[in-house]
């Protein structure tokens, strides 16, 4: 079709044609950032923990009784905690996958390196990986006689006893790679406080770390460390066992805490898959906020080519008329007008693009958001050509269904 007259035309009504196109202009730029932020949600919702979720199930303890014998209660309460049928193993960490919080460290891979190379969560506890169900794909997990007390490394600390710290320790293999990349690991020291040198033993597939503002940034720099925790220190027991025990088990554990203690307080309890569901909660409402920004956006834009569309028809009823008398189909009035809206919304999309690259770089100066990729605009341009095309055919329908006499005599 040529489009010679149809650029004709669109000159005629210059304003009318540039209010259109920056409507869809603005309307690509805000779609196409609204989709990658929404994919950018769906990404932490759906992000991988390296961990058997579907087996493991959390008690949060408070105590109220003022006992100080922190590390031989969390010793009676995990013999009791085995005893249950169906647990194959327990654990008392200091933190636990999607909880909101979370312990990190600066680790450098020179003890006179003066910027950190990345920051790591450290995860304490005993039996740790194969309560969590973590894969090892190098070298050994943490063995018992490596273990201390917390309350052993903090005097340690205090007393700048550095040689007597343990010194073996896992990390995943995001961590190793960011560390060491392309090299094994096994067998290496990294460094972190005044120059502790620590050595990897074993390396995991994956262990996401805790916190909401760790989850867009190395979400799995995460480490173990063959520490003890007295039942203050710790985050809660988590309890193994197959899926369709957890609610029987989790029942029987309360039991057991409380008959070892009735003088604390449940704050927490549920299954892990409840607990990563809880922790995305916010994720889920933004994007849902989102997709109905999205959707809102595109029907206010399609009313408008709709109501574009429908007042050239109603102004060219006369032209309309004189072309079908000279012969001209319906197939030709129907590809007229959506050839003329094709044009009109390719123009939007092509500012709209600008504007789109534009706004990204806004929200990577200021948000510190990844760069979009180029995949999102042809994404966001077909959404736009779909919607323009469906929106013109109706009025477009309607020209090419006027009888050429009763047009021809419209004034």
């Amino acid at each position: 079709m040529d489009i010679r007259p149809i650029l004709f035309t669109l000159r005629k009504h210059k304003l009318t044609c540039c209010l259109l196109v920056l409507q869809i202009a603005f309307t690509c730029a805000i779609v196409c950032n609204t989709i990658f932020l929404i994919g950018q949600r769906l990404d932490r919702i759906h992000i991988p923990s390296g961990i058997a979720e579907r087996e493991l199930v959390y008690v949060e303890l408070s105590n109220i009784g003022g006992r100080t014998d922190g590390m031989a209660r969390a010793a009676q309460d995990m013999a009791a905690l085995r005893q249950i049928p169906g647990v194959t193993v327990v654990t008392l960490p200091n933190e636990m996958p999607f909880d909101n919080g979370s312990n990190n460290m600066d680790v450098r891979t020179d003890p006179n390196q003066r910027v950190a190379t990345l920051d790591a969560t450290q995860y304490f506890g005993e039996n740790l990986v194969k309560t969590f169900g973590v894969q090892l794909v190098e070298g050994r997990d943490l063995l018992p006689e490596e273990y201390v007390d917390l309350t052993d490394v903090f005097t340690m600390l205090a007393n700048k006893q550095y040689d007597k710290l343990p010194h073996s320790t896992l990390i995943t293999r995001d961590m190793a790679e960011r560390l060491w990349p392309g090299q094994d690991p096994l067998g290496k020291q990294f460094y972190v406080g005044p120059g502790m040198p620590f050595t990897v033993v074993g390396v995991m597939a994956n262990l996401i770390r805790p916190g909401r503002d760790r989850m867009s940034n190395g979400a799995g720099y995460s480490s173990v460390w063959p520490v003890r925790l007295t039942l203050e220190q710790g985050d809660g027991y988590i309890l193994r066992c197959a899926p369709e025990d957890r609610d029987r088990v989790l029942k029987a554990a309360l039991e057991k805490l409380r008959a070892n203690d009735p003088n604390r307080i449940v704050t927490a309890k549920g299954t892990m898959e409840e607990h990563r569901h809880e922790f995305f909660q916010n994720d889920r409402a933004m994007a849902g906020i989102l997709v109905g920004v999205c959707i809102a956006l595109l029907v206010v834009t399609a009313l408008g080519i709709v109501g574009l569309a429908s007042f050239w028809v109603a102004q060219r009823n006369r032209s309309i008329g004189v072309r079908r008398a000279l012969g001209a189909t319906r197939g030709n009035i129907l590809r007229y007008f959506q050839t003329e809206n094709f044009l009109l919304t390719s123009m939007g999309i092509g500012l709209g693009m600008v504007l789109a690259y534009g706004i990204n770089l806004f929200l990577i100066v200021h948000y510190e958001l990844p760069r979009m990729p180029a995949l999102y605009f042809p994404v966001g341009a077909l959404i736009l050509w779909t919607i323009g095309q469906v929106a013109v055919l109706g009025p477009a329908l309607r020209a090419a269904a006027v009888p050429p006499v009763v047009a021809t005599r419209s004034v």
